[in-house]
């Protein structure tokens, strides 16, 4: 489409161990249209960092490799180009929000030299200038007396105001993507709706398209345009988020939503939980990885993946529940 901005196709990041081949990413398909936020979702280890961190090519090598596909930005395909141009890329025109913000700023060097840094090396602005921009975005991300701040070290802020520092450094240069993996990890529920309205609010203000990824279904909710569940390595189920809610299709996106406490149900009701664990993506077998935790489950989903079934215009699912009785 004219407006895609980022469109990722069958990606493959494995990871060699001693024990064999880890599957992180296997086929992994999704685009991203110009000012949309698109939320990927999922349990812990089903990918969606390493999904994220593939676009951005910054996979540890070894034991990780992006061993197939194509992540195309703007006519590139990011995995082609040498690592000068992607330098250039990451952080001007794609932007991430690590999950902790504290593991992701120096410990050392003062929120002016780390956003500086940044401001002069991708728009090459003088020192004075990049300065004053840090201290716009500072004030703009709602952190009082910017102009003084900024001078301190990331232990004199809190949890969110360290978030928020993360977030005006991703956005100071005005990207156009903005990844956000886990941006409200370990922030106390008030925090959290503060930092997600301030991305939701700076996202339609600067026309950045924004991938989130979460854990969080009712983060999603409240934020996303369209969703991607992923299990075990692949995109499970997409659909906009309207209809996720009222009309999943997957075993798997019904059993998170049915994860999420709510408010109207009774007190002293037992929360749901998923049966078992997730997989182990090592080796795994060409089959249906959710099998043994699927209700729903039938001798089909033993024997091979399921294919991908268009159910409405933008809502597809890989389930053997849909799939046409000749291909059972």
């Amino acid at each position: 489409m004219s407006d895609t901005v980022l469109q990722v196709e069958d990606l493959r990041t494995y990871f060699r161990t001693d024990d064999g081949v880890v599957k992180a990413v296997d086929g992994v398909s999704f685009s991203v249209r110009a000012g949309e936020i698109v939320g990927i979702v999922g349990e812990s280890g089903c990918g969606k960092s390493v999904t994220s961190l593939s676009v951005m090519r910054l996979i540890p090598s070894p034991p990780g490799k992006i061993v197939g596909g194509r992540i195309l930005f703007q006519g590139k395909d990011l995995l082609e180009l040498p690592e000068k141009d992607m330098r250039s890329i990451r952080g001007k025109d794609i932007s991430m929000i690590f999950q902790d913000p504290m593991t992701s700023l120096n410990p050392f060097l003062r929120i002016s030299t780390q956003m500086i840094e940044t401001i002069r090396l991708h728009q090459g602005l003088e020192a004075k200038a990049a300065r004053e921009k840090a201290v716009e975005m500072l004030s703009l991300v709602g952190i009082p007396s910017p102009h003084k701040r900024i001078d301190a070290y990331p232990h004199q802020f809190s949890g969110g105001m360290r978030q928020r520092v993360m977030i005006a450094m991703a956005l100071s240069c005005n990207p156009k993507i903005l990844i956000a993996d886990e941006p409200t990890t370990a922030l106390d529920v008030t925090i959290q709706a503060q930092i997600l309205d301030l991305m939701k609010d700076l996202a339609h203000r600067f026309g950045t398209s924004v991938i989130l990824i979460t854990h969080d279904l009712g983060v999603v909710a409240g934020m996303c345009n369209r969703v991607h569940v992923m299990y075990a390595g692949r995109i499970v189920e997409e659909a906009p988020v309207d209809r996720l809610f009222v009309s999943a299709a997957h075993p798997y996106t019904s059993a998170l939503i049915n994860s999420v406490p709510r408010l109207d149900k009774p007190r002293g009701r037992r929360l749901f939980s998923i049966p078992g664990q997730p997989p182990n993506l090592i080796d795994l077998p060409e089959c249906c990885p959710f099998y043994p935790r699927c209700p729903k489950a039938m001798d089909v989903c033993k024997r091979a993946y399921p294919p991908e079934k268009v159910l409405e215009d933008g809502h597809t699912v890989k389930c053997w529940l849909y799939a046409e009785e000749g291909s059972r």
